[in-house]
């Protein structure tokens, strides 16, 4: 319930924001007599989807909290703890980061993940699962694998794109619903139900075609935060968590996480395009053969 009530929330944030941009930008209806104002309707469809993508990453720290249940860590309170802390300071200082706010999550899966809406203000948050089974020096790699992913403006880059590419879904599935409406079913205003219907269809279908961009962009980010891993802690810790986290997923270990929070897990697909993060094996191999 948590989850479906941010999500809306969320939404009801972008329809708000939006609607107040393109009043700013004095945009009106893309839909005329004439046929559609491309102009407004690239306009209309930016703003929705760049406005959907930022929201969206200025409330991620905020949501991942709330979501996952993040304790943070704001004063150690044991050995552990501090280890933790300590850990990521280095880590962050090696980057050349600001220390991100660091948290635990109660889930017995080995996960963690970063999130935060730039590179000086994020959170690192690992499962208990984690610290409980691996190795120091194996979280040490995995919070390394992290930093690597705050250090590079994953984050934003990723917002970038998603925001690019729901622009232009939204763009053409409209240019496609007029085209069925005014050319197949003849009518001539352009305002038919085909319109609605053609276009909700076609930003289904382009929408699908689409994340297979914003995945591929995720596969390459987890090899280049894997050699953050290896480069700010250590390539041989970085290759046991993931031979680690090999042996779990094949055991049937799942994460509760959201594919884009998981630091490790293989995301679900119909096939290796969608995935979000590359195959265990393939990752290894990377790894070992920069060494």
């Amino acid at each position: 319930m948590l989850r479906i009530g941010l999500f809306l929330l969320t939404n009801l944030a972008v329809m708000l924001v939006a609607g107040v941009v393109l009043s700013l930008l004095g945009v009106g209806s893309y839909r005329t007599a004439g046929g559609l104002d491309l102009q407004n309707l690239l306009i209309f469809c930016a703003v929705f989807g760049f406005v959907g993508s930022f929201i969206s990453l200025f409330l991620s720290k905020w949501m991942a909290k709330k979501t996952m249940g993040v304790q943070l860590i704001e004063q150690p309170r044991n050995a552990d703890e501090k280890w933790l802390v300590d850990t990521v300071v280095e880590l962050s200082e090696k980057a050349g980061i600001k220390t991100p706010e660091i948290g635990v999550f109660a889930a017995q899966e080995s996960n963690a993940f970063a999130t935060g809406w730039n590179r000086n203000d994020a959170l690192v948050a690992v499962s208990l699962g984690l610290l409980q089974r691996f190795e120091r020096d194996e979280v040490k790699a995995v919070l390394a694998h992290e930093i690597g992913h705050v250090a590079n403006g994953d984050m934003i880059t990723l917002s970038l794109i998603q925001g690019v590419v729901n622009t232009f879904v939204m763009f053409f599935a409209r240019i496609i619903g007029d085209l069925v409406d005014r050319v197949l079913l003849k009518n001539e205003d352009g305002r038919g139900i085909a319109f609605m219907v053609t276009t909700f269809i076609a930003e289904i279908v382009l929408g699908i075609l689409a994340s297979m961009i914003v995945a591929a962009f995720s596969r390459y980010r987890e090899y280049r935060a894997d050699e953050a891993g290896a480069t700010l802690a250590d390539r041989g810790a970085m290759i046991r968590a993931l031979q680690r986290l090999q042996a779990e997923t094949s055991a049937g270990v799942e994460s509760p996480l959201p594919s884009s929070m998981r630091a490790f897990g293989i995301s679900g697909g119909m096939s290796n395009l969608f995935a979000s993060h590359p195959p265990l094996e393939a990752r290894i191999q990377a790894l070992r053969n920069a060494a």
